[in-house]
């Protein structure tokens, strides 16, 4: 694929925007809230160099095999698979993930890599078309250098859902993940040269908000990935339309959780506890809205909100704990804000509805909030119509399967759902009826390599994972032969 010369580095910082260069980058465990490390940003010269790398090691990478793309991602998967102890350890100090959930975290990611290096050749593979008598072809060919911009709830799996298919694509990587899981970053950077990447294939930048959008305007940069809030997703949609670059975008999420007559409530209920509080409730695909049906709302509801509030909170390490903190004292600050208000407006608290004292004590307090319910929600509240990212459960009660489908998408949002229904009819109609990019039907939101990840409305643009993500950075390039 042809190239475009390099960017100066002059040309980078006129392009950089005199804004908030953003919070520091920085190891802090949340837990405690102490500082275990800080990190400088890259200069203008030292992010030349790493895009200079990375634009040729697009060209090189473009013409590497299947083979040599699959070794590189089984590889990748090996060295996960054997140190998952000591990178689910990093994981979990940087941002608060209970260790058990790290674990998995790392498991997932070397599952994922594995997948796609076995059925990356075949989703990429021409497709031939008959048109009218003569041959057409589908081709899947690389952009070239991907920027990644990822979050730091799942600071392994959201990369590894970018750049497996990425490179298997054909494609190098940039990533400025958040600042503050910069060790897990350094990491997965390793991880790739250890793995036997060539160089540039993929690199970690520690650069500030104000950076950004330079590195987005570079001309060797094809495109653009993030994950995150809907502000930061059209900020870079906005950046990377000013210069006409593909972007992909999965944001924020207020996923609904609904549960009918038929729900088989011994698995419904410890799954919506799951779904609420995995990762401190950190998570875009989280079940934030529980919607019930009156005929079972009371049962339902003692038993989830004994659920709740049986769980343990504390230290990530210790293998009893259950919710762990949040990723820092803003986060719990924010939570706290949205309750109170709920309250303040007349919402009632079932249970939580508190900032939790840290295994730290009064000194290290860390950021932990107690698992939540809130239920007699009005539309004036602002958990009404704002993404809770946190262990707040939000419980509504409808009369029936109409008023439950017309609640679950009245919301700006359209990320991912669950309904729990033995009644196929029902089912039909909520996979149909569904506002959403994902419908689970008797089971929790999850993503999988196998299927397509995203959103529409404001949960974001295009998909990740499964052939669709494989093909949002290529060029799928029609070829006609007489």
């Amino acid at each position: 694929m042809p190239r475009i010369g390099p960017s100066r580095p002059s040309a980078i910082l006129d392009r950089m925007h005199a804004v908030d260069p953003g919070p520091p980058i920085a190891t802090i465990n949340p837990a405690t809230g102490e500082l275990l490390e800080s990190f400088d940003p890259l200069d203008a010269t030292a992010l030349e160099v790493r895009l200079a790398t990375a634009a040729t090691a697009a060209s090189a990478w473009a013409g590497s095999t299947f083979e040599e793309r699959a070794r590189l991602l089984i590889t990748a998967a090996e060295l996960l698979e054997g140190e998952v102890p000591d990178i689910a350890h990093t994981v979990t100090t940087e941002m608060g993930k209970p260790f058990a959930q790290a674990k998995g975290e790392v498991a997932k990611c070397a599952f994922g890599f594995r997948w796609f290096a076995e059925h990356a050749e075949a989703m990429l593979a021409d497709q031939e078309v008959l048109v009218d008598g003569s041959l057409g072809l589908v081709a899947y060919q690389p952009l070239g250098v991907i920027l990644a911009i990822m979050p730091w709830n799942f600071p392994l799996w959201q990369v590894a859902r970018f750049i497996g298919p990425a490179v298997m694509a054909g494609n190098v990587g940039l990533l400025k993940h958040a600042p503050s899981v910069p060790r897990t970053a350094l990491l997965i950077e390793d991880l790739f040269r250890r793995a036997g990447a060539p160089d540039g294939v993929l690199q970690t930048l520690l650069i500030g908000t104000d950076q950004v959008p330079g590195v987005i305007a570079d001309r060797r940069v094809a495109a653009v990935t993030l994950t995150g809030s809907v502000g930061a997703g059209r900020a870079v949609a906005a950046q990377a339309g000013a210069v006409g670059k593909k972007v992909v975008l999965e944001l924020g999420g207020s996923d609904p959780f609904i549960v009918l007559p038929s729900a088989d409530l011994d698995r419904a209920v410890p799954v919506a506890v799951q779904a609420r509080v995995q990762n401190a409730g950190q998570s875009c695909i989280a079940g934030k809205r529980f919607i019930v049906h009156r005929d079972v709302a009371q049962e339902f509801t003692g038993r989830f909100v004994e659920a709740m509030a049986a769980l343990s909170v504390g230290d990530p390490f210790d293998p009893a704990t259950e919710v762990g903190p949040l990723i820092n004292a803003a986060a719990v600050d924010g939570i706290e804000a949205q309750v109170e208000d709920a309250r303040a407006k007349g919402a009632t608290i079932l249970c939580g509805g508190q900032r939790v004292v840290g295994p730290g004590g009064p000194d290290q307090p860390g950021a932990f909030y107690a698992p939540t319910v809130i239920t007699a929600i009005a539309p004036g509240m602002r958990v009404a119509t704002e993404e809770v990212f946190g262990p707040v459960a939000l419980l509504y009660v409808v009369d029936d399967a109409d008023a439950a489908l017309e609640l679950a998408n009245d919301t700006e949002f359209g990320l991912g759902s669950s309904v729990w229904t033995e009644d196929p009819d029902e089912q039909q109609q909520f996979v149909t009826g569904l506002q959403a990019g994902q419908v689970f039907v008797n089971g929790m939101t999850v993503s999988m390599p196998q299927l397509p990840f995203g959103g529409i409305k404001s949960s974001g643009i295009g998909r990740e994972l499964s052939s669709f993500g494989m093909h949002e950075f290529c060029n799928v390039k029609s070829v006609w032969i007489a």
